[in-house]
């Protein structure tokens, strides 16, 4: 049996599609240790797994891209927030594999010292993409503005003239920042943006097909395994299980976004719908919202048990709250604000799954047309999820990293 050491960025919504491969690798007999955050660190623990908390430093640091004025001005201050860590995560996780000696490693993706320390390790590692892959393929568009999949020759034309203008900007801020974390720890420098996902032995990626586009050239590295979704046990908050009316799901992100005029707007939109809203801040205050009496706005809670009762979300375009849904079979409607929520929306709407609506056009009437037009798209939902239970999670998960490690050691026994 194998001992494996896991280590996530500072985000609920990165941890929690990893737990159920954490758990299916304990269920085999593997020996797995944890680093994440510390407020997650004993439920990890009352799972039997070895967990301890990532360094305070990290969980300091905080994304402010809300801030930015545009798509590019966001992409900078997240680069910078994600150097700023790795100055951290690089030399927390080489502590974690003196103290730990694994034999395998999983880093996220969103933690760049920690994933070039693995590399230079030199052990059998992975990591795991809870988010939209920006992967370059000739069968997707460029990533980063949500275009829809080309259609035909003019779609291709459109995908090649505006692929240096979408991929130039995003080479100039993120390349340059990557190759100086890879120095620190005397890596070589990446020539490319691919090569940082190349380079991965096994990367995992939390989604499928048909919610990912179809593509014939993914790398023989990349494993879509589906959402592999999972919340904490709860039960369903007080008195949701008394009401009548259909649900409908508000989230905002688990990271600070500036994203609570989503449910200011939902609940106005949805007044007099005959639906209950139910509406989850975790990184909002609750308080500071008037709702009707046929809403409710909610600190952070685990949202399995209110989307099973649910007829419908309305995401901020965070992949994993999206991706439960869509797990379940119900539809969405997305309003995205940033970071890779506009590639989030544009799947949810090619895959005919749900709808979606610009955050720069959100009003109350406009919001209340869209939850109407995704509440039909039901169907589409359901073949979404059709496709996540085919890809095989947890389970092909698990598969991958055992194969991973498989060879790994008998190459070295081999030697």
């Amino acid at each position: 049996m194998a001992r494996v050491l896991a280590y996530t960025s500072p985000a609920r919504g990165h941890l929690y599609p990893l737990t159920p491969i954490l758990d299916e690798l304990s269920r085999r007999g593997h020996k797995v240790a944890l680093r994440t955050l510390a407020s997650e660190v004993e439920m990890m623990r009352a799972r039997g797994i070895d967990a301890a908390p990532i360094e305070p430093a990290i969980e300091a640091i905080e994304h402010d891209d809300y801030e930015a004025r545009t798509p590019l001005g966001g992409l900078k201050r997240v680069v910078r927030v994600l150097c700023r860590r790795a100055e951290h995560d690089a030399r927390d996780l080489e502590r974690a594999i003196d103290e730990e000696r694994p034999d395998v490693v999983l880093v996220d993706i969103a933690t760049w010292g920690a994933l070039a320390i693995a590399e230079r390790w030199g052990g059998p590692w992975a990591a795991w993409c809870p988010y939209p892959l920006p992967l370059p393929s000739r069968d997707a568009p460029p990533f980063g503005p949500g275009l829809p999949p080309a259609r035909g020759w003019i779609g291709r034309l459109r995908d090649a003239a505006l692929r240096p203008l979408v991929v130039s900007p995003v080479v100039r801020t993120s390349l340059p920042p990557v190759n100086e974390v890879r120095e620190r720890v005397g890596l070589p420098p990446h020539q490319e943006i691919a090569e940082g996902f190349s380079s991965i032995p096994l990367l995992l990626y939390m989604t499928a097909e048909p919610f990912e586009y179809p593509r014939s050239d993914w790398p023989e590295n990349v494993r879509l395994v589906g959402p592999c979704d999972w919340d904490p046990p709860a039960e369903l908050p007080a008195g949701l299980e008394e009401v009548a009316e259909p649900i409908v799901l508000v989230t905002t992100s688990s990271e600070f976004q500036d994203d609570g005029r989503l449910v200011r707007c939902a609940l106005e939109a949805l007044a007099d719908e005959g639906v209950h809203v139910v509406a989850t801040l975790p990184s909002g205050d609750p308080a500071s919202f008037d709702a009707p009496a046929s809403s409710r706005v909610l600190p952070f809670v685990p949202h399995a048990p209110i989307l099973d009762r649910a007829a419908c979300a309305v995401t901020h375009g965070g992949m994993g709250t999206t991706q439960k849904a869509l797990a379940r079979g119900v539809p969405v409607c997305v309003v995205p604000f940033g970071r890779d929520q506009l590639e989030v929306a544009r799947r949810v709407e090619v895959a005919g799954a749900g709808t979606r609506l610009p955050a720069r056009r959100l009003t109350p009437k406009r919001l209340r047309a869209a939850v109407r037009e995704a509440m039909r798209r039901d169907a589409g939902a359901r073949r979404v999820a059709e496709g996540y239970r085919a890809a095989g999670g947890a389970n092909a998960a698990a598969n991958a990293i055992e194969e991973l490690v498989g060879s790994r050691l008998t190459a070295a026994t081999r030697a």
